[in-house]
């Protein structure tokens, strides 16, 4: 009886852990500054509590931003010897006592390209960053990315520097693929192909209703189309954003992201963003930002609700 009681509560223990944190309804914090015209990704800075980094879409200069919450522009990062193909995600991690902001130029809406990428910068010093004037930075390192079952058109990205996995998931596919490269370079300097680690079900994100179809792209019958994510840098949980939702998955302890990702995750109130396509947590790891494409966009953000 002891044993089946034990048994009981740690099943009970375990769910309750699993139960995603509940948000307030968002709020807006800032509008985009001048220039940033197609946030498509967002990461927060490892280096200074007050900064997020974002980008613009494809044909855009190879720059990122480094804004506040507010939109006030602290400087520009200008990556050289590197174009925007297609820049659909952002994130940052660290790595060896550093901190890194990995670049992924994944965008593919025809599901054709052979030269996508993911570029690995260091996140320079936020002393050196000026409004006025641009900072350069190299690449790193970079990690071609193709998939095994053919190309595939990807705007959510996030990185596992634990596991030295970065994940990508399919925008356009039923279902979505999740796939895994690795962070680092092999050894051998072969760089093996993405591959499909698991399938998120397209009802997981909420479909749009006959009402919403009717609403201009993207916000109508794209809406469930996933544009950005991000893992907390506890590893705790996860954020997948979409044209009209955010989606919060709970980790367990140690299990794999694709685990966490089939969860069912909790829903949060709608964005409301025209074309929202960036999304990251805050330093508390738990605080979200998103961001939308377009002139003026706004910068809204997600507070923990306990």
């Amino acid at each position: 009886m002891r044993l089946a009681v034990t048994a009981s509560l740690c099943a009970l223990l375990l769910t309750a852990c699993a139960q995603p944190p509940p948000y307030a309804p968002p709020q807006r914090t800032g509008t985009l500054p001048s220039g940033v015209d197609e946030s498509s990704g967002l990461a927060a800075s490892r280096r200074d509590s007050r900064i997020l980094w974002t980008h613009a879409d494809s044909g855009n200069q190879p720059v990122l931003y480094a804004i506040e919450p507010n939109g006030l522009l602290r400087g520009t990062l200008r990556i050289t010897n590197l174009a925007n193909r297609d820049w659909e995600d952002l994130a940052s991690f660290e790595f060896d006592g550093r901190s890194w902001l990995l670049i992924a130029d994944v965008g593919d809406n025809g599901s054709r390209r052979t030269d996508c990428a993911l570029y690995i910068v260091a996140e320079p010093d936020p002393a050196t960053l000026s409004p006025t004037k641009e900072t350069a930075a190299s690449v790193a390192w970079k990690i071609p990315v193709r998939y095994v079952d053919g190309p595939r058109d990807c705007e959510a990205v996030a990185v596992d520097p634990r596991a030295g996995l970065v994940y990508l998931l399919a925008k356009r596919t039923t279902p979505h693929g999740l796939y895994t490269v690795p962070l680092h370079r092999p050894a051998d300097g072969v760089v093996p192909a993405a591959v499909p680690v698991a399938h998120v079900a397209n009802n997981v994100f909420p479909q749009p209703t006959a009402a919403q179809k009717l609403v201009p792209i993207a916000t109508g019958r794209y809406r469930a189309q996933p544009t950005g994510m991000d893992f907390a840098a506890d590893g705790t949980v996860a954020a997948i954003l979409s044209y009209g939702d955010v989606l919060i998955f709970p980790r367990q302890q140690d299990e794999p992201w694709e685990t966490a990702l089939l969860r069912e995750p909790r829903v949060l109130a709608p964005h409301g963003l025209r074309q929202a396509e960036g999304i990251a947590f805050g330093p508390d790891g738990r605080t979200l930002y998103v961001t939308s494409e377009g002139a003026g966009g706004a910068i809204i953000r997600y507070l923990p609700a306990d």
